[in-house]
């Protein structure tokens, strides 16, 4: 549902899951209201997700119901609606570069994000993590989450972390 606005609103049901992401990209600070609610049911993942949304001045409504007593593997559910959302909000790409880059640092973890707005979706990620898990999400899942979101918004994203110790500032950074 691309409009001028650049918003998206996407449902994906499966047997093992259900959400709902709303998904405006356009909020500039002082200018627009940013809203931001997500509920995945992974509090680490949550904490990513709001991050993105605050921290790029997009509103994100994310609300997902799932089997997370078998374990966290439907986050790379609640990323292909993410990436959804983004594809239909982006609408004909016009108006905008092609190619981003961005570096972000998080206490002692230095970060950087490459996209290609290109419609060939492809996805690196190397954020070099030593734990299993990240509060409840397993770490395995965290490169999974991007390249789910790559292949939905049909995007080529490389993800590094340069340097850091700690897991969570190397994921958030």
């Amino acid at each position: 549902m691309g409009d001028s606005a650049r918003t998206a609103a996407v449902s994906r049901k499966t047997s093992e899951t259900d959400i709902q992401v709303t998904l405006t990209l356009d909020c500039n600070p002082g200018l627009t209201k940013q809203t931001i609610d997500v509920s995945t049911g992974i509090g680490f993942l949550d904490h990513m997700y709001t991050a993105l949304a605050k921290h790029g001045h997009m509103s994100l409504t994310m609300k997902c119901k799932g089997d997370l007593w078998i374990d966290d593997h439907h986050t790379a559910d609640n990323a292909l609606a993410l990436g959804q959302a983004f594809h239909e909000a982006l609408g004909e790409v016009r108006g905008i570069r092609r190619y981003g880059t961005g570096f972000a640092p998080l206490d002692e973890a230095l970060s950087r994000v490459v996209v290609d707005i290109s419609s060939r979706p492809y996805c690196v990620v190397d954020l070099g993590l030593k734990r299993e898990k990240i509060g409840d999400l397993s770490c395995e899942m965290i490169p999974h989450v991007f390249h789910s979101f790559a292949m939905a918004a049909g995007l080529t994203l490389h993800v590094d972390c340069l340097r850091g110790e700690n897991d969570h500032h190397r994921c958030v950074g």
